[in-house]
C-alpha cells in the first residue's frame, strides 16, 4: 500500500497534468476567439446559411471549451479537498 505522501505526490503530478490541460484549453479558446473575430471580418454583411452554420460552430466549440475548463477547476478543487484529509 503506498503511503501517504506518496499518495500526494501522485496527487501533484496528476494535478500537474491538468494543469498542463487547462493551459492547452485555454490556448486553444484565445485561438478560437481569434478565428471567430477573422471569419466576422471575413463575411461581415453576408446572410449566407454556411456563414450563419460556422459562426454558430466556432461560438459552441467556445462554450464547450468553458464547460471543459469550469470541469477541470472543479476536478482540482476535489483533489485539494482530497488531500487535505489526508
Amino acid at each position: 500500500m503506498a503511503s501517504v505522501a506518496e499518495v500526494k505526490a501522485a496527487i501533484d503530478a496528476a494535478m500537474l497534468h491538468v494543469q498542463e490541460g487547462q493551459d492547452a484549453v485555454r490556448s486553444a479558446n484565445d485561438r478560437l476567439g481569434e478565428a471567430q473575430l477573422s471569419l466576422a471580418t471575413a463575411v461581415e454583411g453576408s446572410g449566407h446559411e454556411a456563414v450563419t452554420a460556422a459562426q454558430a460552430a466556432l461560438a459552441q466549440a467556445a462554450s464547450e471549451l468553458e464547460e471543459c475548463l469550469t470541469a477541470t477547476l472543479h476536478a482540482v478543487e476535489q483533489a485539494e479537498t482530497y488531500v487535505a484529509t489526508l
